[in-house]
């Protein structure tokens, strides 16, 4: 079974930039799309990012758009967020999952769609974005 894992949260300051990583213990995630999504403190989890499998097609959020690109290098084995002009309601568990489906932003913005495209969710990385 795919195993996940989110790495690189940090604490960082407004404005300020952060690269995480999801990567595959035991698999390969080249077959696989991908998507982010963090938890605030008593919220739930909001979708931000998506990849096909191959990495030709990305989504974003529009709450994210412009600040955060995903990408992916598959001879790594890795997924990344690259997370820019960080805002202090950006903190959060951040948490990357198998997608078994298409890429489209209503996967990552409808809570309907979103249980029953999204498996695998791997460990999240904590983010603190504060001054």
């Amino acid at each position: 079974q795919l195993q996940l894992v989110a790495s690189g949260g940090a604490l960082v300051q407004p404005g300020g930039s952060l690269r995480l990583s999801c990567a595959a213990s035991e698999s390969s995630l080249d077959h696989y799309a991908i998507g982010w999504f963090r938890q605030a403190p008593g919220k739930e989890h909001e979708g931000i990012s998506c990849i096909s499998s191959s990495g030709a097609v990305t989504n974003h959020a529009d709450s994210v758009k412009g600040r955060f690109t995903i990408s992916r290098d598959n001879a790594k084995n890795t997924v990344y967020l690259q997370s820019n002009n960080l805002k202090p309601d950006g903190t959060g568990v951040y948490y990357c999952a198998a997608l078994y489906g298409p890429c489209t932003t209503e996967v990552l913005t409808n809570p309907a769609r979103t249980v029953t495209v999204f498996n695998s969710w791997g460990q999240g990385t904590q983010v603190t974005v504060s001054s």
